[in-house]
């Protein structure tokens, strides 16, 4: 997968989202820019807290600095209006008859689909679910996709909506049926939240492929 240079304190997340914990060293590698630079933006994104700083010893010698995203830094750059969508969801998965749950859940989702189905071109699953990558790039949501002897593997690095997944992982569920309505076929979700549940915000890493 290829890492674009960041330009801005946004991008530099991004790429924390997709490869950290990273050092000074290999952001600046993948920045393009000294570490001088580099140094100068963690300083503005510690105070923030918005990242986090971790001491590794290997042998004598000064201890080498990686740094990742905080919870904070996570949910921060999650967007998809974390807040609204948590309440959304939270009032839709409250209701108590499980056939009119199922019946919203199902509705919201060819909603969506009918929302994002013009972004998504191709005319077999396999160009629509490559499409469905480049989309999610446009959102800044870091994406890679990847062939297999199956078909294209769409792999989430980091989660849209960390708040959301955090307590309740059915919102991976229906990501996974809103795929299946965008390509056209079924969608198969793997990674540590396809039975449901709940997961900290650090394990983002889902794998989507059609069977």
């Amino acid at each position: 997968m290829t890492i674009e240079a960041p330009s801005s304190d946004s991008d530099l997340l991004d790429l924390l989202r997709v490869a950290g914990p990273l050092g000074v060293s290999d952001m600046a590698d993948a920045t393009d820019v000294t570490p001088t630079a580099v140094r100068q933006r963690l300083t503005r994104l510690l105070a923030k807290g918005i990242i986090q700083r971790e001491a590794i010893r290997a042998g004598r010698g000064r201890p080498k600095h990686l740094y990742q995203l905080t919870d904070k830094g996570l949910r921060l750059t999650g967007s998809n209006f974390a807040d609204l969508a948590l309440v959304l969801w939270q009032e839709i998965t409250q209701i108590e008859d499980e056939t009119l749950r199922q019946q919203m859940v199902q509705r919201v989702t060819k909603r969506l689909a009918a929302k994002y189905a013009e972004h998504v071109q191709g005319t077999t699953p396999a160009e629509r679910m490559r499409s469905l990558g480049e989309l999610f790039s446009h959102w800044r949501i870091p994406v890679s996709v990847e062939e297999s002897p199956a078909g294209p593997v769409l792999t989430a690095h980091a989660c849209p909506y960390p708040s959301l997944a955090e307590q309740d992982c059915s919102i991976c569920v229906m990501e996974r049926a809103l795929f299946s309505e965008l390509i056209g076929g079924n969608v198969v979700l793997d990674g540590p939240h396809r039975q449901g549940g709940t997961h900290s915000p650090s394990e983002h890493s889902c794998r989507f492929h059609t069977r």
